[in-house]
């Protein structure tokens, strides 16, 4: 849930430099690099572009319960009490002989009875 609220809340700007129609770079929270041809002022603004695409953040986060209409209210209140409700607690097991120990085997039964599994 912060994650998402970071996302929503963080403005950033991606920056691009043209040369002709072909994309040379582009960078995002800083400036582009350009394509190095060292013109004059006039052609260079003929030739390459510089474009800038601004994406804002959310600025206010706090909604108010009161702003909601009564059905809204009613449906959040019913909601979130039925969701909480849905969720129980396991029962505690009860070990009655988790205490003890088991017995010490002094020889193997199935081999002395020669019972085998097949």
């Amino acid at each position: 849930m912060a994650f998402l609220v970071m996302l929503s809340t963080m403005s950033f700007t991606v920056d691009k430099h043209f040369c002709g129609n072909d994309l040379v770079d582009k960078a995002v929270f800083s400036k582009a690099k350009t394509c190095g041809m060292h013109m004059s002022a006039d052609a260079e603004d003929r030739c390459c572009t510089n474009e800038k695409v601004e994406v804002e953040g959310q600025d206010e986060l706090k909604i108010s319960f009161d702003s909601l209409d009564f059905q809204q209210q009613l449906f959040i209140t019913t909601f979130s009490f039925t969701y909480l409700n849905l969720f129980e607690s396991l029962p505690k097991q009860i070990i009655p002989f988790k205490d003890y120990t088991p017995p010490l085997l002094v020889s193997d039964i199935l081999l002395e009875d020669q019972v085998f599994l097949i």
